[in-house]
């Protein structure tokens, strides 16, 4: 049960054809690709000024703050549904209990 078994390979059937015999062709150089005229222009290298500086952090604060307050008002309204579920089960609770009581 726990040992492997092996498949077998069947025997062919039928008419087999041998494989195709490849002959060796020649290779005649033609030619050669002629080499770039000039190297391709190189990317300018970014300055980064104080003044470039100065606009990447007040950027990526402004990203930071805004990102912080979604954040903080989602998990305000969490807060508050959850807090009005619990207000309304406490209500619901005392409903039935009080009607119980009057039976």
């Amino acid at each position: 049960m726990f040992q492997p078994k092996i498949p077998t390979m069947p025997q062919p059937s039928g008419l087999v054809t041998p494989p195709a015999v490849v002959q060796p062709t020649t290779i005649t150089p033609g030619t050669p690709a002629p080499a770039p005229a000039a190297p391709p222009p190189i990317r300018p290298v970014v300055q980064l000024t104080p003044g470039t500086a100065v606009a990447l952090v007040g950027a990526g604060t402004a990203v930071v703050l805004i990102v912080g307050t979604v954040l903080v008002s989602l998990l305000l309204a969490v807060a508050v549904t959850s807090a009005s579920v619990a207000v309304c089960a406490v209500v619901l609770r005392s409903l039935i209990a009080s009607d119980a009581k009057r039976r």
